[in-house]
C-alpha cells in the first residue's frame, strides 16, 4: 500500500503538481517511517519552493537511513548550500565525490560551492575533471577562468608570486585575448624578477587594450629595470595621457628624469606630487623616489611613508591578525637572536657596509642570523655572508607570511630590515611583525611610516648628527642612537691594482673633482655650482659615473650652456667594486650632491683617502655624508648652504696643501677613526640592541 502513495506522489511531482505529490510523500512516510526515497523527495519539493531549511532536515532524515545514497549527498549538498550553510554543503558532496568519484555533476556543484567561499585552488581542481569529460561545457571553462584569476589575485596579494604565474598562465590557456589576464601575468613575472617576460605579457595586453593606462605604466617599470630609461619614460608619459591622475605614474616618470638628467619641468612636477602627498593620502607615491626629489621636506617624507603603507599594508594587517603571533619574553639571561632581512646579501653596496660587522658580531652574547629575499648571485661576497651569519636562509620563494612564518620559527628576538623601501622592498614581511621588535636601518635613509598610527618599525637606527633630537617629530619610528655615525664599514673591502690617469681617461695636471653618485642625485642647483666651480678653477674637470647614456648626453648638453667645454666632464664607466675603489687614487675632492648626499659612495671616497665635500640638509638623506665625514674627524668639510659649499670648494681647489693634509689625514687614521673602527662600532651596536632589549622587558614586566 505505501509503495502505492509513494508511486502516486511520483507522478504527481513529474506532472508539476508539487502541493499533491507533497502530501502524498507525507502520506507514505506516515505509513512506511524509513522510507528513505519519501524523504528525499519530500526534500526536493522543500528546495524547489525556496524552503531550504525543511528540504535540508527531509534529506538528511534520507541520509539517516541510507548514507551511501549519492544523489542523497548531492541534493543535501545544495539545500544546505541554498540554506547558506557552506561548509557543511562542501563535505556533504565530498562525501559525493568518493562514493562516486565519475559523477560529475557533484564535482561541478562542488565546484562551485568551494568557489563560493573562495577556496579557489580546490574548486579549480574539480572544474578541472568536469572539462577534462566535457571539454565544450562552456559554463565550465568560464568558472575556471574565473576561478584561477582570483587564484591568481588571492596568490599575488599574499606574495606568492609563483602560484600567481601558474594560474594566469592556465586562466589565459582558455581566454588568450584576456588583456587583464596578461597584466596580472606580467605583475607575477616581474615580481620573480623576469622583466624581459612581464615587458612581453604587458606589450601583448597593449595590443589587445591600448587604452590601459595601468598597463603602460607597468611596461615602464620593467623597460626601467632593463636599463631601457628612454622607453620607460614614453611608457609613463603614455600612462599619464590616459589617464592624468594616475599619480605613481607622474612619480616614476620624474624619478627617471632625474636619472637621465631631464630637468625640463622638474619643479612643476614636484610641486604638484607634493601637493599630492599632503591632499590625496590614497595617491600611492614611492616613499624612495620622492626623498629623492629637491625640496621635499621630512616633514612630507613622513605624510608619504605613513600614505604608502596604509595603501599598500592593508591586507596584510589583516592577515597579522589571524597569524596571532605572541613573543613571549624570558628574562633570565640568554643570547639575543638577531634578524637580518635584506634583498642585498650580494655584490652590492650594503654588502661593503656590513660584512665585517656580521662577523665580528658577539657570538657569547648574540645568535646572528640572516634572511635572504634577493637573488643569489653567486659572488665571493654572498659566499663571504653566507659563511658570516651562524644560520642563513634564502627565502626568496617564500610569500610574505610565509617568510614571517619561517622568521617567527626561529625564535627571533629582534628583525633588522636592511632594506627598507627601496626597490625590491619586502617590508611587508617585517609589518607582519614575527619578532618582538621591529628594527629598520642601512638601506631606506628616512621614515618606514605608520599604519593606523602604529610604527610599521618600532626603532630606526640613527646617529645624532643625522637625526637630532628636534628631528624626533619627522619619524614615526623612536630613535635608537648610535655613538659617532650610523654607517658600518667593512674594512676588508678588495681593492684592485691602481690605473693609470690614461686609463681612467683623465688629463695629466689637471685638478680631478668627482661625485660617484648616480645620476639621479644630481639636481640642477648643484650641477650650476659644480659648473661654476670648473669655470673659476680652468685647469680641472669634473669625473662622474657614467650610470646611462641620457644622462651622459643631457648632462654634457647641460654644462655647455652652463659656458663649459663637454669636455671637462668625465665619464667613469661601470666596473667591478674593487678596480672602482682603485681608481680613486686620481680624484683630489669629491663634491657631494643634495638633497641626497653620497652614502656609501661617501665612505668609500674616504675610505680611499679622498676628501668629500658636502652641504647638509634638513632630511635623513640630506645629512649622510655629513655624519660620515663628521666621523671621520674632518668638520670642516661641512657646510649648510650652497653659497658656503662653492667657496669651500674654490678655497681647497686654490690651496693643494690642505688637499694633501686632509688625504694624508684620512689615511693614517683609516683604521681608528670613527669611522672606520668596525670592532668599536660593533660594540657600540650590540649595545644599542642589548639596551632596546632591556627597554622591552621592563615595559613588559610593567604590564597588569
Amino acid at each position: 500500500m505505501p509503495h502505492t502513495h509513494y508511486l502516486t506522489a511520483l507522478n504527481c511531482y513529474r506532472n508539476g503538481q508539487l502541493s499533491q505529490a507533497e502530501s502524498g510523500f507525507q502520506q507514505t512516510i506516515a505509513l512506511q517511517a524509513n522510507h528513505a526515497d519519501a524523504y528525499h523527495m519530500l526534500g526536493i519539493i522543500c528546495y524547489q519552493t525556496n524552503r531550504a531549511a525543511d528540504a535540508v532536515r527531509y534529506i538528511q532524515q534520507a541520509l539517516a537511513i541510507s548514507p551511501r545514497n549519492v544523489d542523497y549527498l548531492n541534493n543535501c549538498g545544495l539545500a544546505l548550500r541554498a540554506n547558506n550553510e557552506l561548509e557543511a554543503a562542501i563535505k556533504s558532496f565530498q562525501q559525493a565525490v568518493l562514493l562516486q568519484p565519475k559523477d560529475l555533476d557533484v564535482q561541478l556543484n562542488l565546484g562551485n560551492t568551494l568557489l563560493a567561499v573562495d577556496r579557489f585552488e580546490e574548486a579549480a581542481g574539480y572544474y578541472r575533471r568536469v572539462l577534462r569529460a566535457m571539454p565544450k561545457k562552456e559554463d565550465v571553462r568560464e568558472a575556471l577562468c574565473h576561478c584561477l584569476t582570483s587564484l591568481g589575485n588571492q596568490a599575488h596579494s599574499l606574495g606568492n608570486f609563483t602560484q600567481a604565474e601558474a594560474s594566469f598562465k592556465e586562466a589565459l590557456q582558455f581566454n588568450p585575448q584576456d588583456a587583464a589576464l596578461l597584466y596580472n601575468l606580467g605583475n607575477a613575472q616581474r615580481e620573480l624578477g623576469r622583466p624581459t617576460e612581464a615587458a612581453k605579457q604587458y606589450l601583448n595586453a597593449i595590443q589587445i587594450n591600448p587604452i590601459d593606462a595601468d598597463t603602460y605604466n607597468n611596461l615602464g617599470n620593467v623597460q626601467r629595470e632593463l636599463g631601457q630609461l628612454d622607453l620607460a619614460i614614453e611608457s609613463y608619459q603614455k600612462a599619464l595621457q590616459l589617464n592624468p591622475q594616475l599619480h605613481h605614474a607622474k612619480v616614476h616618470l620624474v624619478h627617471q628624469k632625474q636619472h637621465i638628467c631631464d630637468w625640463q619641468s622638474l619643479d612643476n612636477d614636484i610641486a604638484e606630487i607634493c601637493h599630492w602627498v599632503t591632499t590625496q593620502p590614497s595617491a600611492q607615491i614611492s616613499p624612495f623616489a620622492f626623498l629623492a626629489m629637491p625640496s621635499t621636506t621630512a616633514e612630507q617624507q613622513k605624510i608619504c611613508a605613513n600614505n604608502w603603507v596604509e595603501n599598500r599594508y592593508a591586507g596584510l594587517m589583516q592577515h597579522r591578525q589571524q597569524l596571532g603571533f605572541t613573543h613571549s619574553k624570558q628574562t633570565t639571561q640568554k643570547k639575543l637572536k638577531l634578524g637580518y632581512l635584506s634583498a642585498d646579501f650580494r655584490l652590492h653596496p650594503l654588502a661593503f657596509l656590513i660584512s665585517e660587522l656580521i662577523e665580528l658580531h658577539d657570538r657569547t652574547q648574540f645568535e646572528i642570523i640572516g634572511f635572504s629575499y634577493g637573488v643569489n648571485d653567486k659572488t665571493s661576497a654572498r659566499a663571504r655572508l653566507e659563511q658570516a651569519f651562524d644560520q642563513f636562509y634564502d627565502i626568496r620563494q617564500l610569500s610574505e607570511i610565509e617568510a614571517a612564518k619561517k622568521i617567527y620559527a626561529c625564535d627571533i628576538d629582534i628583525l633588522i630590515d636592511l632594506t627598507g623601501f627601496t626597490q625590491t622592498s619586502r617590508s611587508g614581511i617585517g609589518a607582519l611583525r614575527p619578532a618582538p621588535i621591529n628594527v629598520s636601518w642601512l638601506g631606506f635613509p628616512g621614515t618606514m611610516g605608520a599604519f593606523d598610527d602604529e610604527p610599521l618599525f618600532d626603532y630606526l637606527l640613527t646617529d645624532s648628527f643625522i637625526s637630532p633630537p628636534e628631528s624626533a617629530q619627522h619619524y614615526a619610528e623612536q630613535l635608537a642612537i648610535l655613538p659617532h655615525s650610523y654607517q658600518p664599514n667593512d674594512r676588508k673591502r678588495p681593492i684592485a691594482k691602481t690605473p693609470t690617469r690614461k686609463d681612467c681617461n683623465l688629463p695629466e695636471g689637471a685638478f680631478v673633482f668627482c661625485c660617484f653618485n648616480q645620476t639621479f642625485k644630481i639636481t640642477p642647483d648643484v650641477f650650476s655650482v659644480w659648473m661654476r666651480i670648473l669655470n673659476a678653477v680652468p685647469s680641472s674637470v669634473l669625473w662622474l659615473l657614467d650610470c646611462n647614456i641620457w644622462a651622459k648626453q643631457n648632462l654634457m648638453r647641460e654644462a655647455v650652456a652652463l659656458g663649459v667645454a663637454s669636455e671637462r666632464l668625465i665619464f667613469a664607466p661601470r666596473v667591478a667594486i674593487a678596480e672602482h675603489l682603485a681608481r680613486h687614487a686620481h680624484a683630489d675632492l669629491f663634491l657631494d650632491t643634495l638633497p641626497y648626499n653620497a652614502h656609501t659612495t661617501c665612505s668609500d671616497a674616504l675610505w680611499m683617502g679622498v676628501p668629500v665635500l658636502t652641504c647638509v640638509g634638513e632630511s635623513f638623506a640630506a645629512r649622510v655624508a655629513g655624519s660620515l665625514i663628521s666621523a671621520a674627524g674632518l668638520p670642516e668639510l661641512m657646510t649648510y648652504t650652497l653659497q658656503a659649499y662653492e667657496k669651500k670648494a674654490l678655497q681647497l681647489a686654490n690651496n693643494p696643501a690642505m688637499i694633501t693634509a686632509i688625504k694624508q689625514k684620512l689615511l693614517a687614521e683609516k683604521m681608528t677613526s670613527a669611522l672606520f673602527d668596525t670592532n668599536n662600532f660593533t660594540q657600540s651596536l650590540e649595545a644599542v640592541y642589548q639596551a632596546l632589549w632591556q627597554q622591552s622587558l621592563n615595559q613588559h614586566m610593567m604590564q597588569p
